[in-house]
């Protein structure tokens, strides 16, 4: 359907289609500036904590894919509708929540919906607009889904200073509700290529990537074979049902992930260095703001106010990067990246216990990085197969993307019960190290 004689129509379809986005990324950054106060009134471990970020990642992760494909077949205004009622839904049960457990089933949920909103949206918007329109109008798009990375955390922390941690999820009633009922109204409807929806692969994408976290989560809980034979047996379980998932993709007429991606070097690699750069970048956003409230003796707010060197390089290193890959190519400019943001975090691992003035410059250094490795990796995944298997390319860099970030939080979670001390810094400091370690690992395959 082309728009194009109706500019109104065009900045509504642009509106929208970037709203579903900037929410579903918001509650991905939204709850770290939140953290500490959540801590504190469930009276809960860091351990347990980390389960209010991973359990919204793992689920977009693993249901983005089926997401996709409910969408082509039965329509991507419906399913994107749906995708939004679903987060408001899941949004209002996290705002309920009287315990920890609550809150991660709360997350659950709205992870299903926020896991079809970003590609209906994305698909609606390319979609429906001209050819001349598109590229600008993904580019606001991008920017607008960027915006979401930079502000979340102040928002977060200015909410829970001015009101109480359940505002967080309860400012998203009222704007999914209003985004809802514009949607039925001003997007148009559209449908692509039928596939059939294969709900045991799904279902083992869930339950491989859940089982492998938590094991790893659960050895922080002792040391002793006892303690450690449910972690150990749920993690071979799982690995055992990784390798089913990888002979089912080999074998089927339409899988969910093609293994043929994978001959092409550049795929891999770009996807495994994602995993790094995001897995670095999580377990950081995870531990900082808690660090900057506990260490620093930071309010939510201002913790939030703080990030901002890091997560604002976004919005001006992002458009020269892009330019950047163009001229030098997708690899420098992604190894540069990883190195600057393992950098960054080292430099901030020496600073632990020294003001907050002092990590301002590494963590601008970090945010650099991030800016220039992000793009020039998603280039070079979407960039390494066929035209027509771009969509589909994009579902698996962003299933990368997220488990790569849930399982960084959940290795910066283990090194901060086993690798430190008693004391917050201590922990906090080999974090930063190792999550360095695992931003540099990524250059292994960036090259």
């Amino acid at each position: 359907m082309a728009i194009a004689s109706d500019p109104n129509r065009s900045k509504w379809v642009l509106a929208l289609t970037s709203l579903g986005f900037f929410m579903a990324m918001m509650d991905a950054m939204i709850v770290t500036t939140a953290s500490t106060a959540i801590r504190t009134e469930f009276q809960i471990s860091v351990r347990s904590l980390q389960w209010a970020l991973n359990a919204y990642n793992i689920t977009i992760a693993a249901v983005l894919l089926v997401g996709v494909i409910l969408g082509e077949r039965w329509g991507r205004r419906r399913i994107y509708i749906l995708g939004l009622l679903v987060f408001t839904l899941g949004s209002v049960f996290c705002a309920l929540a009287t315990n920890i457990n609550g809150l991660i089933l709360a997350r659950v949920v709205e992870g299903l919906g926020a896991s079809v909103m970003t590609p209906m949206s994305m698909a609606i918007l390319t979609h429906t607009l001209p050819a001349s329109q598109r590229g600008r109008a993904l580019g606001i798009w991008s920017g607008i889904g960027g915006l979401a990375l930079i502000v979340g955390p102040s928002l977060g922390g200015l909410i829970v200073a001015q009101f109480t941690w359940q505002w967080i999820f309860w400012i998203n009633v009222p704007i999914g509700l209003l985004a809802i009922c514009l949607s039925g109204r001003y997007l148009p409807e559209s449908h692509g290529q039928s596939e059939p929806v294969n709900l045991i692969d799904n279902g083992l994408m869930v339950g491989v990537s859940t089982g492998l976290i938590w094991a790893l989560s659960a050895t922080t809980s002792g040391s002793g074979l006892d303690q450690l034979k449910w972690p150990l047996l749920i993690g071979l379980i799982s690995l055992a049902g990784g390798g089913w998932f990888i002979y089912r993709q080999a074998h089927e007429a339409a899988p969910m992930i093609p293994l043929t991606f994978f001959r092409e070097k550049r795929f891999t690699g770009g996807n495994l260095a994602t995993a790094c750069l995001y897995g670095s970048m999580y377990g950081v956003v995870f531990f900082l703001p808690q660090y900057l409230q506990t260490r620093q003796g930071a309010t939510a707010l201002t913790a939030g106010l703080e990030l901002l060197p890091w997560t604002g390089t976004l919005v001006v290193v992002a458009p020269f990067a892009g330019q950047a890959v163009d001229r030098f190519g997708e690899q420098r400019i992604a190894t540069l990246g990883l190195l600057f943001q393992g950098i960054g975090y080292l430099f901030i691992a020496g600073f632990v216990q020294k003001p907050y003035a002092w990590i301002v410059l590494p963590l601008m250094l970090a945010g650099v990085g991030l800016s220039m490795a992000g793009p020039a990796l998603q280039k070079a995944v979407i960039g390494s197969v066929p035209h027509l298997a771009i969509g589909k390319a994009a579902g698996i860099y962003n299933v990368f993307r997220l488990l790569g970030g849930a399982l960084g939080t959940a290795i910066a979670v283990v090194s901060f019960y086993q690798l430190s001390g008693q004391s917050f810094a201590s922990g906090f400091q080999v974090t930063m190290i190792v999550t360095a370690g695992l931003s540099l690992l990524g250059m292994v395959w960036s090259r």
